[in-house]
């Protein structure tokens, strides 16, 4: 009998190892999509929804959604904030203004395709900084993927050209998604000393309110500007799929990967972003990655994966 019982329990363990594989890459595909969402929306929308009004209400909508979460750990001392504002601020200004409009702007003059293939090389800049601080030791693997993915980068954003780097339409739209690249690699080096006892959600929630408040003068002067625009059905369409889509859902699955598979495995959605981007960008906004896209993407994903190596 007590064989029988353990060789049931092998059997329903051996059948839920599977079940979690599946949920685990369901979980990636999903926040994966969420994220690359956003860079096929600032594609989608340039020119249409003013840029620095589409990030405060993002943010506004994230910070608002998160509030409570965020309110019940203030209440409880996870998150004391005379000692923690500045950092706030800091990862506030650089994940999420840095991260917002500036982006938004590039998809006048870029495709989401090379705003998803930039932004992966932040895990690239933060080895880099990381190591220039101390904090990490940069070994010959690394440095490898660092210069494949510096490459990579290369080759997409001069399309094979070399002098298509100094062309002004390249270096607008391009340009700004490496600024909102090194943003995101601040962020990421800041954003767990800030308030280092809350958790995910609740940082996320203070971060965007601080970002929110950073576009809000610029948001401002598009009301002023040209309203029309700005409280257009299309705008508030965009406003509420930024924040619900890209915002909370992605934090919330990530948070929840990270919470359920570790943040080591969680970090995989970086090389699913790029993929998701291609194929939203091609299905949505008919841009079809180029040759360039794929061999430069694969030198920026196989870079990425080396610097992570040990």
């Amino acid at each position: 009998m007590g064989k029988e019982i353990s060789e049931g329990a092998d059997r329903s363990a051996a059948g839920v190892v599977p079940l979690l594989g599946a949920v685990a890459l369901i979980g990636f595909i999903l926040v994966a999509t969420a994220q690359a969402s956003n860079q096929v929306l600032a594609r989608g929308v340039a020119g249409s929804v003013p840029p620095f009004a589409l990030a405060f209400f993002r943010w506004s909508i994230v910070a608002i959604g998160l509030a409570p979460i965020a309110l019940a750990e203030i209440r409880d001392g996870r998150v004391p904030l005379s000692k923690n504002i500045w950092p706030i601020v800091a990862a506030g200004f650089m994940g999420m203004f840095l991260c917002g409009g500036p982006v938004y702007v590039a998809g006048a003059s870029t495709t989401a395709i090379h705003i998803a293939l930039i932004m992966a090389l932040s895990p690239i800049t933060v080895l880099l900084v990381s190591a220039g601080l101390g904090i990490e030791r940069i070994g010959p693997l690394q440095w490898l993927g660092t210069v494949l993915a510096l490459a990579g980068a290369l080759l997409i954003i001069s399309g094979g050209h070399l002098e298509a780097l100094t062309q002004q339409e390249t270096a607008s739209g391009d340009g700004l998604v490496v600024i909102a690249m090194l943003g995101w690699s601040g962020y990421t080096l800041l954003q767990t000393r800030a308030a280092p006892r809350a958790s995910l959600l609740a940082r996320i929630s203070l971060f965007s309110g601080a970002g929110a408040l950073f576009s809000l003068p610029l948001a401002i002067t598009e009301m002023w500007s040209m309203p029309a625009q700005v409280f257009s059905m299309k705008a508030l369409a965009a406003y509420l799929f930024a924040g619900i889509v890209p915002g909370l859902l992605a934090y919330a699955g990530f948070a929840w990967l990270g919470g359920r598979f570790g943040s080591v495995r969680t970090s995989l959605v970086l090389y699913l972003g790029p993929v998701a981007s291609a194929l939203l960008s091609f299905a949505i906004l008919g841009e079809p990655p180029t040759p360039i896209h794929f061999v430069g993407g694969l030198l920026i994903l196989g870079g990425v994966w080396a610097s992570l190596r040990r």
